[in-house]
């Protein structure tokens, strides 16, 4: 292409509409026409990145293989164009000040008044821009509301991007809610119009709206919206809730979006073939079988913070045609062995996942134990692979006074200890272990036969790992170090051999599993539950249907 054309994403009336899913859906739409696309998004909270935040407000940190913290968007961006992204595509505010703060100090702003027009907003376009190189689209989503105090500068930068660089070189979608009032049985349209009133008072005028909806939009009123939206009625698109995520490119594409984007920014194409991607969308829709999984963690209260395991478990799913249902449950409600087993027994596996902080790791512990115990397949990530370990020292090494150093600085048997390179680290933010490693499999392992590999490379985000002083005695008592930095010095995977499926790894494979490409970890979890299911006495309960897909971002 001669030129990068560039998408930009607002929402209006509420959050949590799907902004996030809506951009990823439009790029894979993109993608699929041949087009080398890119997706950001711009954050309005003052936070440099949400490695700080709490998982209770923010929902997971998703991280990049460059080693960006970012917001759990990026997740829905790279399992729906199936690209890795990078530091440069999550901005948040806080970046952007502290960007223009540190060159006014550094005397680039030769002495000038630093003020939010011109040197915010230009910080901002220029992010936008660092995207452009090698790609014929960047979409970008603003995060936040249209209204919020916080977005006026990057709707204010995107404004006026528009004008540097030309309006058949952009366009904007803004995404809008037509709530449903049972009272009438009507949908209601004012909240839409009033949205995009908001927007155009800040000199943005849409050119496609996606409309959220429980039921679908009649003629009349899209015709409706169009006019009081000021936009043409083939602009005015509906986005149903869904059984699954996936299914959101294919309506999208029912509804001519792509073909509107690209005829509006002159990108000419060829037709998506997205054949491969329903089938794909019909093998979660109608599994073969089903299996039953239970995750206990820290943050089970919001499930957004664990969005990508879940993600992961439904691509598991894929990789077995089976539909995989997922049961939170919080680690601190297992005081003892009675308490897991009632539990625990209802399903075919557990996975515990990663975490920070003392709160509920006893629980995990419990947990652990009555699965190593009965056989129960397990799969333990980061946090979930050092309990794992603190549970084995515990239980069948017989170490006494075992704990993490993180959790209990003055015991005994510290088997999982600070990391030799976070020693003396006070400041929180991106000091961590992160970003994409390699490791080297054991040949021979169970986990090398997951991968077929005896050498991979994942992503990570810690400050613990498994004390080199105890690998020994782990090992005497059956325990093998699977996977290893090709170093040798740190532990990445962890395995029972004598056990049906018992596995720990330091990294989070979460992060790089996708919808076409499940992730083979997670690919032979979901094969072990289901092997568990079919050998244990038929379940009291009855496996319920997947809940309609709540599209988030």
């Amino acid at each position: 292409m001669s030129s990068t054309k560039y998408v930009f994403v607002t929402g209006g009336v509420v959050s949590s509409l799907g902004k996030g899913i809506a951009a990823a859906s439009l790029g894979r739409l993109l993608a699929e026409r041949g087009l080398k696309v890119t997706i950001q998004k711009f954050d309005p909270y003052i936070n440099v990145d949400p490695g700080t935040m709490s998982p209770f407000q923010h929902g997971e940190v998703y991280v990049t293989d460059d080693g960006a913290e970012t917001d759990l968007d990026l997740g829905h961006y790279e399992r729906f164009i199936d690209r890795s992204l990078s530091q440069v595509n999550n901005v948040t505010t806080g970046r952007v000040y502290l960007s223009v703060i540190t060159k006014e100090r550094r005397g680039e702003y030769l002495g000038s008044t630093v003020q939010v027009i011109p040197h915010i907003t230009d910080e901002i376009k220029s992010a936008i821009r660092r995207l452009a190189p090698d790609h014929d689209v960047v979409i970008t989503e603003i995060g936040g509301t249209v209204g919020d105090i916080e977005s006026l500068p990057f709707l204010e930068a995107i404004r006026q991007f528009r004008q540097d660089v030309g309006r058949e070189n952009t366009l904007f979608i803004h995404l809008t809610l037509v709530p449903f009032i049972a009272a009438t049985a009507e949908l209601k349209t004012k909240p839409t119009q009033h949205s995009v009133r908001e927007l155009m008072q800040i000199g943005i005028q849409p050119d496609i709206l996606v409309c959220r909806t429980e039921h679908p939009l009649s003629e009349e009123l899209k015709r409706k919206i169009a006019q009081f939206c000021n936009v043409d009625f083939g602009c005015v698109v509906e986005s149903p809730d869904v059984r699954t995520i996936y299914e959101i490119p294919l309506k999208l594409n029912d509804q001519g979006l792509d073909k509107e984007v690209c005829t509006r920014l002159h990108l000419d194409t060829k037709e998506p073939d997205l054949r491969a991607w329903g089938v794909m969308v019909d093998k979660i829709l109608h599994p073969e079988r089903h299996v039953r999984i239970a995750v206990v963690g820290k943050y089970t209260e919001l499930a957004d913070s664990y969005k990508s395991i879940n993600e992961a478990l439904i691509h598991g799913g894929i990789a077995n045609q089976a539909g995989v249902h997922v049961q939170w449950i919080a680690s601190d409600r297992f005081t003892d062995q009675e308490t897991a087993a009632e539990l625990l027994e209802p399903y075919d596996a557990l996975l515990v996942p990663g975490g920070f902080g003392v709160r509920g790791v006893e629980g995990m512990v419990e947990a652990i134990r009555w699965a190593r115990e009965h056989q129960l397949p397990f799969f333990g990530i980061c946090l979930g692979l050092q309990v794992a370990i603190i549970e084995f020292a515990r239980d069948v090494c017989r170490l006494p006074d075992t704990n993490s150093s993180e959790f209990a600085p003055e015991c005994t048997n510290p088997v999982i200890a600070l990391m030799s390179g976070q020693q003396g680290i006070q400041e929180m933010g991106g000091t961590m272990r992160l970003g994409a490693y390699p490791c080297r499999l054991r040949p021979g392992s169970r986990v090398a036969q997951a991968y077929n590999a005896t050498e991979v490379s994942e992503r990570h985000r810690h400050r613990y790992e498994v004390s080199n002083a105890y690998r020994d005695v782990l090992a005497e008592y059956g325990m093998r170090c699977s996977g290893l930095s090709p170093d040798g010095s740190l532990v990445e995977m962890i395995e029972l051999p004598d056990h049906p499926w018992f596995i720990g790894c330091q990294f989070h494979p979460e992060l790089k599993s996708r919808p076409m490409r499940p992730h083979p970890l997670f690919a032979g979890f979901v094969g072990a539950a289901l092997a568990h299911r079919v050998n244990r006495p038929a379940q009291a309960t009855a496996s319920q249907p997947a809940p309609l897909a709540r599209a988030t971002g």
